[in-house]
């Protein structure tokens, strides 16, 4: 399976980006898909899921600002990123539970959930 994230780039503080995974394979419906993000010197970290229903889950900090959403048709996954801010500049991969699998709240923020990891794409927000 391949996950292949785009639409990352440079963007001013208040601008707007969507990212986009497309997932390869069959089932996509089947999948819990989730988005994470990594600065420069830190480490990976949750930022927001989407369940096999559809049920969504944000980390705090981008909770009003960013959507995540899914297109079964299209076996995409996407973040949609409003008012961005410079602290949200990072790698941001999209990643892949295993086959029907449910997420909670807890555990779509958990990487060890997610088994299948897109190649990352970079979104730089300037000040």
């Amino acid at each position: 399976v391949q996950l292949q994230a785009s639409g990352g780039g440079l963007v001013q503080a208040g601008g707007s980006l969507r990212l986009s995974c497309a997932v390869s394979g069959s089932l996509f419906s089947k999948y819990a898909l989730g988005w994470f993000r990594q600065a420069p010197g830190r480490e990976r970290v949750f930022v927001a899921a989407v369940s096999i229903l559809g049920r969504t889950y944000y980390e705090d900090s981008v909770k009003g600002r960013f959507t995540v959403s899914r297109d079964n048709a299209k076996s995409t996954v996407y973040l949609q990123m409003n008012n961005l801010k410079p602290e949200d500049t990072a790698v941001y991969y999209c990643a892949r539970t295993r086959f029907n699998i449910g997420v909670s709240a807890i555990t779509a923020r958990d990487a060890g959930t997610y088994y299948d990891w897109g190649q990352g794409t970079l979104v730089t927000v300037s000040s």
